[in-house]
């Protein structure tokens, strides 16, 4: 078979096949592509090889399908080809999506792929349409969040390789459901990161929280483009995936032109032409700029969707009173930010951000861009996990405000998503854990939680150890949580606020929301649908407009009708869903 590889600064490449015989193959130029060397050696699926460089150690494949020994071992060639076939996705657009994040490490105790498509007939119950996979490339040990890895074209062996990724989106295509996964284009980890031994892989030119930056527009870059978007490709073609999710792409540094996104979206956009089925692309943005979404044909970058943290900080605070760090200027105001979000999208749309020190976001044009292009959520793994001990929403709020968290998010007009656990209010804590096998690297990701967390007047002890099993071990959900109450019952709700969402009757409309809070109060509407959230300590009555009749469609606690004055009066801390026959169909 052939063997390829990209080292553009080496005078010697050798190929190693099987390294336990010895054996080892000279690798020559390609004479057609820069910087390429090639040879053909004997192999099928299962060989390992590595490539040596002037010499030097055997290092694995860039581009390695799998790593069967951890990131610093052999490559492994995977024929993809012996393989069971794949069964097609549902195919449901982003338009008609419910998404819910999941963490294959820890949804459950096992750990793994084939554990975690052994519950996904509980997701198919749900309602969800698409199962968010966090990253599952290679990294450091058995365990972690998946966001230090490396060998971007692999999978992570302890979760069960390609073969149990590939077995676990033919599982979930088989029940319905679409599997997205999240890609890490940013940075690598700190540990197997062979690339820079390589070729320029990175620069200097930019610099990112994670040290030097991925290489998109120095010297040399075209071949890190193509990389990056050669590893999104294979991952969509190869596992049938429905969708890649691209973490912080703030964190892209990018001058040239088309920008890295355009050039991503368009080669997405392609092979979801050649496939015959829709292919989501949805970015991690802190950048509040239409721009990611705005189609590459007036000018922007034709990401289909992107994360909308404005709308979490608003509901948060709503909800939890917190005002620290970010959530200072939603704090200050949270039903009106809360408000603001739910009809134009962004808090801050080029308004003063005191957490940053400047101005802003932009707006995004009201009417012309469509609501779900953005993701609406009320905890991820990011809000959950970065806080000292990754507590979630249940650990303070009752039942009442996650299903009033639960109705502003699955009634939204933003795309909805969960993270996993959130459906029933799990109480297990989802915390920060590493599997580091260096240890001195254990050591600072350790003490550099600590101090982190120090200077917010945390207690080196308080701060739950990266590196101990057991911290991992308490972010596993327990699945016994759901057959008990209150679970049961913010199990039915999440479902039926699902069920209604995703059924066309339900009179949703197709035009912007529309939105007043005041205190703790909140009304949306949605063509004919209106949704009415009471998070205060005392019942309140909402004027909803009198003389027309209304339909009961959920209410979190018993409700009565609203009378012929239009005045519903709500429980303390309950949410209710109706449909009214005098709210105009398209608003």
């Amino acid at each position: 078979m052939l063997f390829e590889v990209w080292a553009p600064r080496a005078e010697r490449v050798a190929l190693h096949v099987n390294e336990a015989t010895g054996v080892a193959y000279a690798m020559e130029r390609d004479p057609a592509r820069d910087g390429w060397w090639r040879c053909a050696a004997p192999g099928a699926d299962g060989t390992r090889y590595g490539f040596a460089l002037d010499d030097g150690p055997v290092l694995p494949d860039p581009r390695s399908r799998r790593q069967p020994d951890g990131p610093d071992g052999l490559s492994a060639v995977v024929d993809f080809t012996a393989l069971p076939p794949l069964r097609e996705g549902p195919g449901v657009p982003l338009s008609e999506a419910v998404l819910y994040e999941l963490h294959v490490g820890t949804f459950t105790r096992e750990g793994t792929f084939d554990a975690a498509a052994a519950r996904l007939p509980h997701l198919v119950d749900l309602g969800v349409t698409h199962v968010e996979l966090m990253p599952v490339c290679p990294f450091p040990g058995t365990h972690g969040w998946g966001y230090e890895g490396v060998s971007l074209w692999a999978v992570h062996e302890p979760y069960g390789g390609p073969a149990g990724l590939r077995r676990f989106v033919d599982a979930a295509h088989g029940l319905g459901l679409g599997v997205v996964l999240d890609v890490v284009h940013n940075h690598l980890g700190p540990s197997g990161n062979h690339l820079p031994s390589f070729g320029p892989y990175f620069t200097d030119t930019h610099h990112t929280p994670w040290g030097a930056a991925v290489n998109l527009d120095a010297p040399e870059s075209a071949e890190v483009r193509a990389y990056l978007t050669g590893s999104a490709l294979a991952w969509l073609r190869d596992y049938g995936l429905d969708g890649l999710r691209l973490d912080a792409v703030h964190a892209l540094a990018d001058t040239r032109t088309p920008h890295f996104l355009a050039e991503l979206s368009a080669a997405v956009d392609g092979q979801a032409e050649r496939l015959g089925r829709p292919l989501l692309l949805i970015a991690e943005s802190d950048l509040n700029d239409p721009v990611t979404t705005t189609p590459r044909e007036t000018g922007g970058h034709g990401v289909h969707a992107q994360w909308n943290d404005d709308f979490h900080h608003a509901l948060h605070t709503l909800l939890t009173g917190e005002s620290q760090g970010y959530y200072a200027d939603f704090a200050a105001d949270p039903a009106h930010a809360l408000a603001k979000t739910l009809t134009g999208g962004f808090f801050h749309d080029g308004t003063y951000s005191s957490f940053r020190g400047r101005r802003h976001g932009r707006p995004l044009a009201r009417g012309t861009v469509p609501a779900y292009r953005l993701l609406g959520y009320a905890q991820t793994h990011d809000q959950i996990g970065n806080r000292a001990l990754g507590d979630r929403l249940s650990a303070h709020l009752s039942p009442g405000l996650l299903a009033c968290a639960a109705a502003l998010v699955l009634c939204s007009p933003f795309t909805p998503m969960l993270f996993m656990g959130e459906e029933w209010g799990a109480r297990t804590p989802w915390q920060f854990f590493t599997d580091h096998t260096d240890p001195g690297l254990a050591r600072a990701v350790r003490e550099g939680r600590r101090r982190e967390f120090a200077a917010h007047g945390w207690a080196a002890e308080e701060v739950p150890d990266p590196q101990d099993p057991a911290t991992r071990e308490r972010s596993c959900l327990d699945w016994s949580e759901p057959g008990r109450e209150p679970h049961r019952q913010l199990l039915a709700w999440h479902r039926r606020l699902i069920a209604l969402r995703r059924d066309p009757r339900t009179g949703w409309g197709t035009g912007a929301a529309e939105a007043t809070a005041a205190g703790r109060r909140v009304t949306l509407r949605r063509g004919k649908v209106y949704v009415v959230v009471n998070a205060s300590e005392e019942a309140a009555a909402f004027e909803l407009g009198a003389g027309a009749a209304a339909t009961l469609l959920a209410a979190w606690r018993p409700v009565e009708q609203p009378g012929r004055d239009g005045v519903l009066t709500v429980p303390a801390e309950s949410a209710v869903v109706l449909r009214h026959a005098s709210a105009a169909s398209g608003g």
